[in-house]
């Protein structure tokens, strides 16, 4: 990139790596339908995350919402391929209107201060409220963090294996049951719950596959 860059080549690279975590001057962008839950989802404190600062996955320090990735990918769910741009570009989140590749000081300023949680934009009393709390008591997102990342360290322990995919058979338990028979809309799942965690193992080479009514575990 020659360092006489002053301004936006639309190459989408940018786009591509991710979406945008969401911040306090981002919530009117939700109050006035511009952005709504089924574009967004949920990292749990300590899950891996993309880290702007060093462009790595580092466990995040807290709870973010960010735009989703699109087709199960991380290329952010409003850019727009055919076209490289952005598909809300006048509504765009604040780490978007701050982020230039030739010099990336100001987003990086802002990068984890101020970001808004669930709790933050989710009103008390309502199915998504309560759906968040029993997330927190059957999948504390520090045991999920922790039991990975032993996991990580040791992979052939069975000890650590079992505990993963308890918490596997859980999380894939709440979310069914939040969508089966509470009637929750599957586009807002992420937003609620995260990505799932079978998908997170996923990204480190665990498979998983039902085999008559029980999930199997193909650890690497």
């Amino acid at each position: 990139m020659s360092s006489d860059q002053k301004q936006c080549r639309q190459c989408g690279t940018c786009c591509r790596k991710g979406g945008p975590a969401l911040h306090d001057e981002d919530r009117d962008l939700l109050r006035d339908g511009k952005i709504s839950y089924r574009d967004l989802v949920t990292i749990r404190e300590g899950e891996l995350a993309y880290s702007p600062g060093s462009g790595a996955l580092e466990p995040a320090r807290r709870e973010m919402v960010k735009i989703n990735g699109r087709a199960g990918g991380w290329t952010c769910f409003f850019f727009e391929e055919e076209s490289s741009s952005c598909g809300i570009y006048a509504h765009r989140p604040l780490e978007c209107r701050l982020l230039k590749c030739w010099d990336t000081d100001e987003v990086l300023a802002v990068a984890g201060r101020d970001t808004i949680t669930r709790h933050d934009i989710v009103n008390a009393g309502e199915l998504i409220h309560d759906l968040i709390a029993h997330q927190h008591r059957e999948c504390p997102a520090e045991v999920v963090a922790t039991a990975t990342a032993a996991w990580r360290q040791h992979p052939e322990n069975e000890k650590c294996r079992a505990v993963l995919a308890d918490l596997v058979r859980r999380d894939l338990a709440l979310r069914d049951h939040a969508v089966d028979e509470l009637g929750l809309p599957a586009e807002v799942e992420f937003f609620v719950f995260g990505r799932p965690l079978f998908k997170q193992l996923a990204g480190f080479g665990v498979g998983i596959r039902e085999q008559a009514g029980r999930l199997e575990f193909l650890w690497p």
